[in-house]
């Protein structure tokens, strides 16, 4: 069985994206959720188990991997390409490229909006770097769903990598009121209507812990 290590739900994107992964390859899985910024994460990373000292990390047997797009990856490769990656290959082509722009870039946005799901903060000021993140976004998300989501609400039809990937994203928009088109809005809901997406937003707001650097 997965040994998933993740940090707290309601702030840790990455560690939401990792989760969904190992969720959506149907692998069994125990999860050990370690919050970040204590004593315990600090011991989690002394011990080991988390190589860069980051979640999300999945440990199998004495096989391990981190990073969020390599555990989808290695995942893909357990299960199957196509449980997270669309069939056809100019919608493959750019569900990759898209679950790649997201790894390595929105800086801006991700530094401006954090991940805080129990939160709401419209209004919230982002300066044009942001704003041109949040644009990108919303056009690649348009895009797909335009070209490729014919099967279902999903960026590609069915729920895939690339979902996994910007979930975190969708889940800033809504938290700081973030404009987005018709097309990226209707996604977004169904974003959150996921099975498992709903299931992480319920447990973030059940938890207790209060980050004040994310409380911003």
């Amino acid at each position: 069985m997965l040994t998933v290590y993740i940090g707290n739900k309601n702030y840790s994107s990455w560690s939401l994206r990792g989760w969904l992964a190992v969720k959506q390859s149907g692998l069994p899985f125990e999860e050990v959720l370690v919050p970040m910024w204590t004593d315990a994460h600090d011991a989690l990373r002394a011990s080991g188990k988390l190589p860069a000292g980051k979640v999300p990390v999945i440990w199998d047997g004495d096989i391990c991997v981190w990073d969020s797009l390599a555990i989808v990856d290695w995942l893909a490769d357990r299960v199957g390409q196509d449980r997270f990656w669309p069939a056809d290959p100019a919608a493959r082509a750019f569900a990759r490229s898209m679950a790649a722009e997201m790894h390595s870039g929105f800086a801006a946005l991700r530094n401006q909006a954090g991940m805080n799901i129990r939160r709401r903060v419209p209004g919230h000021v982002l300066d044009e770097a942001a704003l041109a993140d949040a644009a990108r976004v919303d056009a690649l998300w348009t895009e797909a769903r335009t070209r490729f989501g014919a099967g279902g609400p999903y960026l590609f039809g069915q729920w895939g990598a690339a979902d996994i990937l910007y979930s975190a994203v969708v889940t800033r928009f809504v938290t700081y009121g973030i404009p987005m088109s018709d097309v990226s809005r209707s996604y977004a809901d169904a974003v959150q209507a996921d099975p498992h997406m709903a299931e992480w937003i319920a447990a973030s707001h059940a938890e207790t812990w209060v980050i004040d650097k994310y409380e911003v």
